[in-house]
């Protein structure tokens, strides 16, 4: 596990779930709000504590493929095939449900998400705990994802009794989400497991999400969302408009691909990690942090449209979309 995780933390913990309270723990995509998804009135608790829409559905972890007949009552061939390639990780398949799922997981649908963390932590808690987690995302519904257990703190204070300080996530954005409840392969949200690396295990394309494609966590337009209203566009007009608002005495936060930062009084610059992964892993901590920078708003240098910057391109528009807003900039 890590320094900071003892086994017994790990067992009270487990206890806790099983009594009904609520977990946060790491995985290694962000970390999760977790309660016991056999349990309607825990799922609940964690609907109420984030401010989540009743019928916006919930993620179950679970220690293994074994446990998969537990949640679902179909298990295609193709879910077979990316649990072996890509469980334990951050790969979540959508499945038709078993009967005993509560609604309250589900959001009333006929489908269940379900993946197998591979953070220690999170495979130590699962393990100990012998059932599933539901566990979305550890902050308040539509606000930028925990990357550490102080980001879960700092959300929550002390509504959430019992936080797993597992360190910063790997990955830093959520799973990647695949519906294999339908007749072919949907990819529902990007994530740093790629269409592309997808497609090459099942051997086909992936299908195209349909209108009746089941809902799933981090779907919505706005999403991910800082509180500072939050804006993208090419290098270049960065700088220029930074330049334009620091001159109407406001303060300006930019997330760039760049050191080389103008020279101008109240701009907080932050040059992200050039590369996919790496602007990932730091992508939520570096939003919090200039969301706290107390600016006006926050300008974000456009990543590449190559695929693998497809999930950290949905993450921002979504952020975007949910921010303050360009009203008050």
């Amino acid at each position: 596990m890590t320094d900071s995780v003892s086994d017994l933390d790990i067992t009270r913990a487990a206890a806790q779930l099983k009594a009904g309270e609520l977990v946060a723990f790491p995985t290694e995509t962000v970390y999760g709000l977790g309660a016991d998804a056999s349990n309607t009135d825990a799922v609940r608790k964690v609907f109420v504590a984030k401010g989540r829409p009743a019928d916006h559905p919930l993620i179950v972890h679970i220690a293994d493929t074994v446990q998969l007949s537990n949640w679902a009552r179909e298990i295609p061939h193709a879910v077979h095939t990316l649990a072996q390639k890509f469980w334990p990780g951050p790969l979540t398949l959508v499945l038709k449900r078993h009967p005993n799922v509560p609604d309250a997981v589900t959001g009333g649908q006929d489908t269940v998400a379900i993946r197998v963390p591979s953070h220690p932590v999170a495979r130590a808690l699962l393990r100990a705990f012998g059932g599933g987690i539901a566990a979305p995302s550890a902050n308040r519904f539509g606000r930028v994802s925990s990357t550490t257990a102080a980001h879960v703190r700092e959300e929550f204070g002390d509504a959430v009794a019992c936080v797993l300080d597992g360190g910063a996530t790997d990955v830093g954005i959520e799973s990647t989400i695949v519906d294999c409840s339908g007749a072919a392969p949907t990819l529902l949200r990007p994530g740093m497991i790629t269409p592309q690396q997808i497609e090459a295990v099942l051997g086909k394309p992936l299908a195209a999400p349909q209108a009746k494609t089941p809902r799933v966590s981090g779907m919505l337009d706005k999403h991910y969302a800082p509180q500072t209203p939050l804006m993208q566009m090419e290098g270049d007009l960065v700088v220029e408009l930074a330049h334009s608002l620091v001159r109407q005495g406001k303060h300006v936060a930019v997330l760039a691909r760049t050191k080389l930062q103008p020279l101008l009084d109240n701009l907080t610059w932050v040059a992200a990690p050039v590369d996919a992964a790496g602007y990932a892993h730091d992508l939520y901590a570096n939003l919090r942090a200039l969301d706290h920078a107390g600016c006006d708003a926050i300008l974000v240098e456009q990543p590449p449209d190559e695929a693998e910057w497809l999930a950290i391109r949905d993450r921002l528009n979504r952020a975007a979309a949910g921010s303050g807003g360009t009203e008050t900039i």
